[in-house]
């Protein structure tokens, strides 16, 4: 079965948002102007490519046809999200529900083609929820060294009358090879400690505490994440796009599993996260995206991460947890 089909004969159809808006709604929009402007720093290409012609672009276009004009072994990491085992429109573009075996059969028409991009050490990750595991894991132990399953809690979620209501996403990590790049440190929590505990000698055990009082220890990053906030109205990172993934999620993706000046692409690049966080934390990038509406939010936010490099939730090299910030001395408001 196929399960992208066109539901709009143009790619550039504006996705307009209610103009009745509250004045703390922050969520991302565009001017004609902007789209006109933005639209023509999208890059079409139509032959093969360099890296340096790559880097710092967003590229419009369907992913699978547009590899054959990317260069081999030019990305140090993979992001991809691409849609899931579920009814969905992006933009000109419906995804339907097919099954477990179909949607492995999509997989299969695209993943591997991807691994010629890699350079050696490179590391992906691929997203999905509990539908497309099957086909997720599957795929990813055919072509690479399976490393691990991230649970990621979603806050949000539709309730289920006869069924649990499906609150978290996973994400499967792996890698090329058998050494790769891994920085443990740069993506510990710092946690609160509700009991802190003192040994007999009045020494803290794995612990410490801030100036503002609160006691807290770094842990060491687990497969469950349960500290990010899906991106709403109130967020500056916010867009219309339906399923856009926190910021904060791709920054531990990035530094933990590439160096500053490596080279991250994700070829259903959405609303440009990937990229925008990529920017933000010192990394070259490119993504593929087919809606043009989407290449110019992605263009906007990159624009924005330029003026503003901030990332919610992580604050002075540490990821924090959810509804928590740094005390005053930080030179941040708790």
């Amino acid at each position: 079965m196929r399960f992208l089909s066109r539901i709009h004969h143009s790619f550039s159809m504006p996705i307009e948002s209610s103009p009745l808006r509250s004045p703390r709604n922050r969520t991302l929009s565009l001017s004609q102007g902007e789209r006109e402007r933005l639209g023509k720093k999208v890059l079409r290409p139509t032959g093969l490519l360099a890296v340096s012609e790559l880097e710092g672009r967003v590229l419009q276009g369907d992913a699978l046809e547009l590899l054959e004009f990317l260069p081999d072994s030019f990305v140090d990491l993979l992001i991809l999200d691409p849609p899931y085992n579920l009814p969905m429109v992006f933009g000109d573009r419906h995804f339907g529900r097919g099954s477990d075996q179909a949607y492995l059969a999509y997989l299969e028409t695209w993943f591997p083609r991807m691994m010629r991009l890699l350079k050696p050490r490179a590391s992906v990750y691929l997203c999905g929820d509990w539908r497309t595991s099957l086909g997720d894991v599957t795929i990813m132990a055919r072509h690479l060294h399976l490393r691990n399953r991230i649970t990621w809690q979603r806050e949000k979620g539709r309730g289920a009358s006869a069924n649990w209501k499906s609150g978290c996403e996973d994400i499967w990590f792996g890698t090329r090879d058998r050494e790769y790049v891994f920085h443990l440190q740069e993506v510990q929590m710092r946690r609160r400690v509700l009991a802190p505990y003192r040994g007999k000698d009045g020494v803290a055990r794995d612990w410490q505490r801030e100036e503002g009082g609160r006691a807290y220890r770094m842990t060491c990053p687990s497969n469950f994440w349960d500290d990010l906030t899906v991106p709403f109205w109130a967020m500056a990172e916010n867009t219309p796009h339906p399923t856009q993934k926190p910021e904060k999620l791709l920054a531990k993706l990035i530094l933990a599993s590439s160096n500053p000046g490596d080279f991250v692409f994700d070829p259903f690049l959405g609303s440009g996260t990937t990229a925008v966080v990529a920017k933000k934390l010192h990394r070259r990038f490119a993504g593929i995206e087919l809606c043009q509406e989407y290449c110019c939010w992605a263009l906007k936010r990159l624009e924005m991460a330029g003026e503003n490099p901030r990332i919610q939730g992580y604050e002075d090299g540490v990821f924090w947890e959810r509804n928590s910030a740094p005390t005053p001395r930080h030179g941040h408001t708790p």
